[in-house]
This record gives structure tokens, sequence and C-alpha cells, in this order.
């Protein structure tokens, strides 16, 4: 039975502090293609029916110049604004706030605009083709309402040349389920070892143990589950204006509290992404390697925007 057709959501409203720019709307691509644009290509070809931007208001104007034109007659397109205010009671708005609030809270703010199964990724992640195929046949096919999934990449695939990263480092039962994750901090590779240093604590971890690059397959259910959990995150957090609502630990809560099961897909084969401004390079030539490959056409739309180079 296949039903519905499974939602792209997008995040797109985060700050970017250590590239220095929206990386969201930077050019990449041969023909100055932005990374999320694969993404959307990629889903188009594997079905998916409609793509969700999560933006902040002060982007809004330029995402939707740069991507509506070229995608609207090919998906289903809707802008959501994540704000400090976004489904939160004035009781808990705290003028201390700065930064969004999180990769949950982003997701629970398309909560009125997605009624079907969804993938969620980053704005600026390059997944790959097999994880979007993957994802989408996964949602395509899978209707039981606690069953969610993720694309797991291997840990020595997704590190930068340029400097530490985090990663949530996932560990697994026999069935290729997600049993937990772990947030590792300041991962880099040390000569033949992949190390994770906090503080003191020295962590050898093995290169191909999953690690999840915010890749997710949802069923509607989690907006549900989501939103219980972000109420009491405000609660537990109104004097503390830095706490973020991150989709790791909604993810473990479930999984703790036995209200989900999440398959480890092994769809994730290619990933680049841009963290510092000196990865900008490796990820062009990656993508122009894929127009020459064939993976991608020449032009990845009929309609070009038109950009200011």
């Amino acid at each position: 039975m296949h039903s519905t057709k499974p939602t792209l959501l997008i995040l797109a409203a985060g700050m970017g502090s250590r590239y220095g720019g929206n990386k969201q709307i930077d050019g990449f691509g041969p023909n100055n293609e932005t990374i999320l644009e694969y993404a959307i290509y990629d889903a188009i070809q594997a079905g998916f029916g409609k793509v969700v931007f999560i933006v902040r208001a002060e982007i809004l104007d330029l995402v939707s110049e740069r991507f509506l034109d070229k995608i609207q007659d090919q998906i289903q397109v809707e802008f959501v604004i994540q704000s400090l205010s976004s489904l939160v009671p004035a009781a808990y708005q705290n003028p201390e706030r700065t930064k969004p609030y999180g990769t949950a809270h982003a997701v629970l703010c398309a909560k009125d605009v997605i009624q079907e199964p969804f993938a969620v990724i980053n704005a600026d992640d390059f997944y790959g083709k097999e994880a979007i195929d993957q994802l989408g046949d996964f949602l395509g096919s899978n209707q039981e309402p606690n069953k969610h999934c993720m694309v797991g990449y291997a840990l020595k695939n997704v590190l930068s040349k340029h400097g530490m990263v985090n990663r949530g480092v996932c560990a697994s039962n026999e069935h290729g389920e997600l049993t937990g994750m772990t947030e590792r901090e300041k991962i880099a590779r040390e000569g033949e070892k992949v190390i994770s240093r906090m503080g003191e604590d020295v962590l050898e971890i093995d290169g191909n143990t999953p690690v999840s690059m915010n890749c997710w397959g949802f069923q509607s259910s989690f907006f549900e589950e989501t939103e219980i959990r972000w109420y009491q995150f405000l609660e537990d957090n109104k004097n503390n204006p830095k706490a973020e609502f991150y989709i790791p630990t909604v993810v473990n809560e479930l999984i703790e509290e036995g209200k989900a099961s999440v398959n480890i897909l092994e769809g994730g084969k290619t990933w680049f992404g841009v963290t510092y401004p000196e990865d900008k390079e490796f990820v062009e030539e990656s993508l122009r390697d894929l127009h020459q490959k064939g993976v991608y056409p020449e032009k990845l739309w009929k309609k070009e925007s038109v950009v200011e180079k």
C-alpha cells in the first residue's frame, strides 16, 4: 500500500556562526546551486510530494526568492517561520534569549503544514541521493505510527579537515534499530585514529560507528510526542536562555519509553557539509565531480533563478 507522498522538511533557520554568512543560500554547485537544492532534486526523483522550509523571518524573502521559481512547478512548497516566540507562551518568553530553540523546536514549528510522513534534513549538509531514496522508500512503505528511521553515516566519513566537529554517535541492537545516541564533542582524526576530546577525557571511537547527521524520517505522530516534551522543556528551562531542544533528545526519550522504534538506514554513503569557510572549496569540487559522473544533470532545473554572481 503506497499512500500519501512523504514531505521533505528542511531546517534552514540556523545562524551558521562559524561559517560567517547564510550558508543556506550560498552557491556551491557549478551553476551556483545551493547545497539544499540537491536534496530537493533527489526528493522529487524519490517521489516526495512537498518541501517545507523552516526559516527565520529575516531570511524568508531571500530564501523564497532563491528557490521558489526553480521548484514550485515540480513540488508543492511551504515556508514556515521559526522565531523565538513560535509556540512559546508569553509566560516563558525570555528577553535574554538570542539563539533559536534548536532542531526539535524547528520541526515542531511545521506541525500545522505536515500531516503525512516526513523526512528532516539540515539545509547546509549534502546527504547524497541514496539517503533521500532510502528515506522515500521507508516513509512510503511504513505506515505504523511509531516506526521512524534515520540515515546512519560512518563517523570516518563525516569529519572536517578544518577543525573539530560534534557528532551524535549511535548505538544499535541486532535488528539495526537505534537504541540511543550520545553527543560526542571535539572529534577529529589523529593519525589513523578518530578521537573525541572532552576536557581531560580522550575517547577513541571506531571510524565505522554510525552517527546521526540529522537525516531523519518520521511518522506524523512525532509532532504530538515532541509537543508534549516541548512544553516540559520550556517549564524546565524557563531560567536558562541558552537551553536548546534537540531532535536526538526527543528520539532518545521515545526509545527509552518504548514509544517508538527507529531503523538505522544504510543510505549514508556520501556526506559533506560546510561548518568552516575553508570547507567551501571541497564542497564545490565534490559537487562538480557528481555532475561530471552523471549523478546529476548538467543543470538541476530547467529554470534558472537570476542570481548575482
